[in-house]
């Protein structure tokens, strides 16, 4: 029963958005050796991202960081017996050690949202704390895909942009602001609704990563549900943008959303590796560099391959309600990219 489950596991996260990318997924004979690296490994999202990982048989070398913690981490997490080999390093002095030679770099290192928080309230302490890893990247692995988690994703990833460009290092196709939770609450959310099951379920999920800047596209849902009516979307749609509170309001204080948020990065970071291995049809919704907008960021779908972001693909054809919602997001997503910028450029 055990070796099933974790047959289960690993068949999930090899599976993306087009079902051609599932049969021709690699198996760990045929990869190539890819290092993963998450930073913030001992934290809530960062203990169940690393075990994710190490069921992953696409990572040949998984190397854990936090400030503390890591150790027990890395010695519980390696005795799993699948392909990749588990270094833990702990504390600012071996930071560069777990980053050298990494492929993808997945950080989900900060402090977690408490009730009465709001993603803006996290974003002094979480933006310092970004700023400082990712100089550290720009160093030690400058050409890794960066997977970015910490809150506020709407800002973090502007900030990651600006440390880059300072190091000489940026890449806009490398810099990813992880979103996949909100696709994966949008279709769980859907199927529910819709009644139909949830693995064939598809909802791209465009603009940021926080409250109305979450803009699912259930217009463009497949297989499509014609027995929705608009009040059922619309409550579809503030659910999914409310995700986060309803976790948060659930664990009483006790928590946010750890264990969906590891999924769904782990899921993200599949899709990168089966990008830079060259697995054709990778198409994820993510937060990076983009002209779909006016906005220099927004998430919508992108096609991943061997340079991280091979095609920012477009919105699409919008229902009026998503019309309405794309316009009332733009202002308080250009504030939040408006206020990572200023913050990575303050001395």
């Amino acid at each position: 029963m055990r070796t099933a489950m974790m047959k289960s596991i690993r068949s999930s996260l090899q599976k993306s958005s087009s079902s051609a990318t599932i049969l021709r997924s690699y198996s760990s004979d045929s990869a190539p050796e890819r290092k993963v690296a998450i930073l913030g490994a001992a934290g809530g999202i960062g203990q169940p991202l690393s075990l994710l990982m190490k069921l992953n048989p696409l990572v040949s070398s998984l190397s854990l960081y936090d400030i503390a913690g890591t150790p027990g981490v890395a010695a519980d997490v390696s005795h799993i017996n699948t392909r990749s080999e588990v270094v833990g390093y702990m504390g600012d002095e071996n930071l560069g050690k777990a980053l050298e030679g990494a492929d993808v770099v997945i950080i989900p290192a900060g402090v977690p949202r408490k009730p009465g928080m709001t993603r803006d309230d996290l974003f002094n302490i979480n933006a310092g704390i970004v700023k400082g890893l990712c100089t550290a990247i720009a160093k030690y692995c400058p050409h890794a895909l960066v997977n970015m988690i910490s809150n506020p994703v709407n800002s973090t990833v502007p900030i990651a942009s600006e440390v880059f460009k300072k190091a000489g290092t940026y890449d806009e196709k490398r810099l990813f602001g992880v979103t996949t939770l909100d696709v994966v609450r949008a279709k769980t959310f859907y199927a529910g609704k819709a009644k139909v099951p949830v693995a064939g379920v598809n909802v791209p999920v465009v603009g940021g990563h926080a409250g109305v800047t979450i803009l699912p596209l259930f217009s463009q849902a497949t297989p499509q549900a014609n027995n929705l009516s608009d009040e059922e979307i619309v409550a579809l749609t503030k659910r999914t943008q409310d995700g986060g509170t309803e976790v948060v309001e659930a664990k009483a204080g006790k928590g946010s959303a750890t264990l969906s948020m590891a999924y769904a990065g782990a899921i993200f970071a599949d899709a990168c590796l089966k990008g830079l291995n060259g697995v054709p049809d990778v198409v994820e919704c993510s937060f990076v560099q983009s002209t779909v907008t006016q906005l220099p960021f927004f998430a919508s779908k992108v096609r991943l391959g061997k340079n991280g972001v091979e095609e920012v693909l477009g919105l699409g054809s919008l229902s009026d309600y998503e019309k309405q919602g794309l316009e009332a997001l733009l202002p308080e997503l250009k504030s939040s990219i408006e206020k990572g910028i200023k913050f990575a450029n303050q001395s």
